[in-house]
């Protein structure tokens, strides 16, 4: 019987800082892109809604992407667990 462990990955606060830091800097660089932009206000404000949106769209995207990630683990581990205890219920001795 094989025995397999989960090793729980963590990043660490260096990434978690940098992936933050990046976040903010194309966030404002497309802000101040978008304020300073040769057009009319209406085109502006188009851009703007535009990213918000795009925004909020990549961080549901990454939450489900992270729960379907997580799902799979847990069932993972059910079905081992479920396995594990069929084995240890079974005595290949015992008369049928």
């Amino acid at each position: 019987m094989s025995e397999t462990t989960s090793v729980k990955q963590q990043s660490t606060a260096a990434f978690y800082g940098q992936a933050v830091l990046s976040f903010g800097v194309a966030l404002g660089a497309v802000a101040l892109g978008i304020f300073f932009l040769d057009a009319d206000a209406w085109v502006r404000a188009f851009l703007a809604v535009g990213v918000l949106y795009l925004v909020t769209s990549c961080f549901t995207l990454a939450k489900i992407v992270r729960d379907r990630q997580e799902e799979g683990r847990i069932v993972s581990r059910v079905d081992q667990a479920r396995l594990e205890k069929i084995l240890a219920e079974h005595d290949p001795f015992r008369k049928i």
